[in-house]
């Protein structure tokens, strides 16, 4: 019997044809096709769950082998051979099905919120649509350029979608840069990690010959034997591409800025697609990154410093919208820097080997299970924020905070269900937020209380990764206790239609309850998908994946006294949020900016980073502009200029000899012979004679 996994094709296809048929005739159905993106959102969500249920109940998941559906040849350029098919395994079902499921509550969400667009609701709506099939197609790719084709798809969303408005919208600040020039600066930052993740592909190709997932992982540590310097170089190009598209440290200033497009676009961003691209590339990556020790200390601290980093800029914005952006960064950076720890923690195990190097590894396959759920556990809580944030600015037409104020009284579904992501996102008890959080800093910890070489390295990052969890709590609550508490300081329209909440109170529930999968055999079902890849290396060492169970996890967690320390340092920081902006009156002169000191002004210009882009965007890309310009017009344009200036002169000449006279031509022939014969005759004489 063929079973749903063989249609997990289905999964990014039929997203695509809802992109076409929005596009084509959108504007005759009802909402401009809005019922059709929700439908093409469903239906993957859909067909996700039966493939993974599929998977699930497989010998292919009890073997912990993926299913490779095709491959089909696709190119063949040079003795290499590029292959299209579909990989399934435990990670690509889980991301197929909270892309897919948040997609829908987003879609839906939309027809209220977008309600007002008239016929530019057809272009969001297929726009939506192919954002999601880019997301889709990446996660069931079988080989890294075929991951990577669908990457620049959601690029090429993401710029369309960021600029939906032009310019700034009437719901939106007014004092933001406008989405024409936020579309831009995603566009072209992103596009520099996406080089640095070509270029990488490239020495893939060259050191694997093939970019087939499959062959890639089973080859990562033999390649890496033979070469280890070629393959560190194409792990850091391929990390470049994360840095930009997950907008990771130094290239994470296009996020905030990309808050100039609709709600909803944020939140797709945000919480759904894009942004965990990266995130996923590392996942996906794993056998091939744990060959480098080296490498993933480097990715684990770019984590550590982009999880701090962007907290703090987050203390004092004012923009609600922003705020969660830069919430979005630090949480990423967490992801990545479980992500990085995991695999530094499996590669030395392989190195050390033995019973030591068996528990590495064990601790290694939890900071893999940790950056994985703190990825699923942000979608659904990060998604309900955004949109809690979209029905705040929905309703009071501005996402200046300072505007706001009291809403809890007029908007009780939007305040409770933001509390709720809000409680999640700070780590609190039971909420998703806490499962992954702890075991995350869990994982950045196990090098240093291991005794490993890099170990005080982690130490720090473990530090950073402390006083992340206590900001985190506290610019989230000085969000909520500014928007949904006090007086009000503007003016409301009211709770939003059902259409915006409904998808509010689904979320709400997942936001809070969907990190207990943890105790639900959650790693032993992620784990698996780095079997395909790492069993038969570690297994030839005399190792194996291990992993803790839910047991051992709860005891972990509520044994280790860091878990507390976590645990008061956020209720510290919502305490010290409650005492600023809920006890003291509100003073409007207190939060001008202008009379701040110079430590709240540089976090509130996000440490001048715009302004260095955009002085390397003068000093370095204008003259290197200029550089090519000249070198366009004086040697590309002088080339083809002079070539062309022969032609037309050889032919005027020619031209001239064209008199029309019998006697001029017959003239012309007589010279022609003469000249024959005279070189007939200097060969003869130069030969010898006849």
């Amino acid at each position: 019997m063929i079973g749903f996994v063989d249609y997990a094709w289905l999964v990014p296809l039929v997203p695509a044809l809802c992109f076409v048929i929005v596009g084509l005739i959108g504007h005759k159905t009802p909402e401009k096709g809005g019922y059709i993106a929700i439908f093409g959102a469903l239906f993957a969500f859909v067909m996700s769950a039966l493939v993974a249920y599929d998977y699930y109940t497989s010998e292919a998941y009890k073997l912990g082998e993926a299913v490779i559906i095709g491959p089909i040849e696709w190119l063949n350029i040079g003795g290499y051979t590029v292959n299209f098919g579909v990989y399934i395994d435990s990670l690509a079902c889980i991301m197929m099905l909270f892309a897919s499921f948040i997609s829908t509550m987003i879609f839906v969400y939309s027809i209220g919120y977008m309600g007002d667009q008239g016929e530019k609701k057809r272009r969001y709506y297929a726009e939506v649509s192919l954002f999601l099939t880019g997301m889709l197609g990446l996660a069931v790719s079988s080989n890294f350029l075929e991951m990577f084709v669908f990457w620049e798809v959601m690029g090429l969303c993401s710029y369309l979608l960021i600029g939906f408005w032009s310019y700034t919208h009437h719901e939106g600040d007014a004092a933001s840069i406008n989405a024409a020039s936020a579309a831009k600066k995603a566009f072209l930052v992103t596009r520099a990690g996406d080089v640095c993740l070509m270029a990488g592909l490239f020495v893939l190709l060259y050191a694997f010959g093939s970019m087939d997932y499959a062959t890639v992982f089973a080859n990562a540590q033999q390649v890496y034997a033979q070469d280890p310097t070629l393959v560190n170089i194409g792990i850091l190009l391929m990390f470049g591409g994360v840095i930009g598209k997950s907008a990771q440290f130094p290239l994470h200033d296009w996020l905030p800025d990309a808050m100039a497009g609709p709600t909803t676009v944020s939140a797709l961003i945000h919480a759904a697609t894009m942004v965990k691209a990266g995130v996923y590339l590392v996942a996906r990556s794993y056998p091939l990154f744990v060959t480098s020790s080296d490498a993933m200390l480097f990715v684990a601290a770019i984590g550590g410093i982009t999880a701090i980093y962007t907290a703090s800029m987050a203390l004092n914005n004012m923009n609600i919208k922003r705020v969660l952006a830069y919430s979005t960064l630090s949480q990423l950076g967490y992801m990545i820097l479980a992500l990085g720890a995991g695999a530094y923690l499996i590669s030395m195990g392989m190195d050390m080997g033995g019973e030591t190097g068996q528990t590495l590894i064990t601790l290694g396959t939890m900071g893999y299970a940790a950056g994985i759920l703190h990825m699923i556990n942000h979608a659904f809580f990060k998604a309900l924020l955004f949109l809690c944030s979209g029905s705040v600015i929905h309703a009071t037409g501005t996402e200046d905070m300072r505007k706001m104020g009291g809403l809890r009284k007029t908007m009780p579904i939007t305040a409770y269900t933001m509390l709720v992501g809000s409680l999640s996102i700070a780590g609190i008890p039971i909420l998703s937020g806490f499962w992954s959080k702890d075991l995350v800093l869990e994982a950045a910890f196990a090098p240093f209380d291991n005794g490993l070489g890099a170990g005080s390295a982690f130490c720090i990052l473990f530090i950073l990764g402390m006083i992340t969890a206590f900001m985190t709590a506290f610019y989230m609550f000085r969000m909520w206790f500014l928007t949904f508490t006090g007086e009000p300081r503007g003016h409301c329209h009211g709770e939003s239609p059902k259409t915006m909440t409904v998808p509010l109170m689904i979320l709400g529930v997942f936001a809070a309850f969907i990190g207990l999968i943890v105790l639900a055999d959650f790693s032993y079902f992620i784990i698996q998908s780095l079997a395909p890849g790492l069993a038969d290396a570690l297994a030839a060492n005399g190792l194996y994946l291990g992993f803790h169970d839910s047991m051992h996890i709860l005891e972990e967690i509520f044994t280790n006294v860091w878990t507390y320390v976590a645990i008061v340092l956020a209720v510290v920081g919502i305490f010290i949020a409650y005492r600023m902006y809920v006890k003291r009156p509100y003073v409007a002169e207190d939060f001008d900016q202008t009379k701040k000191g110079f430590l709240y002004r540089l976090v509130a210009n996000r440490y001048y980073f715009p302004q260095l882009y955009n002085q390397i965007s003068w000093k370095l890309g204008y003259g290197v502009a200029k550089g090519v310009d000249i070198f366009d017009r004086n040697v590309i344009d002088g080339t083809v200029n002079g070539l062309s200036n022969a032609v037309v002169g050889s032919g005027e000449g020619l031209g001239q000899a064209q008199t029309g006279y019998v006697r001029d031509y017959a003239a012309y022939v007589v010279v022609g012979v003469l000249v024959i014969i005279a070189v007939v005759l200097l060969m003869v004489s130069y030969g010898g004679g006849f």
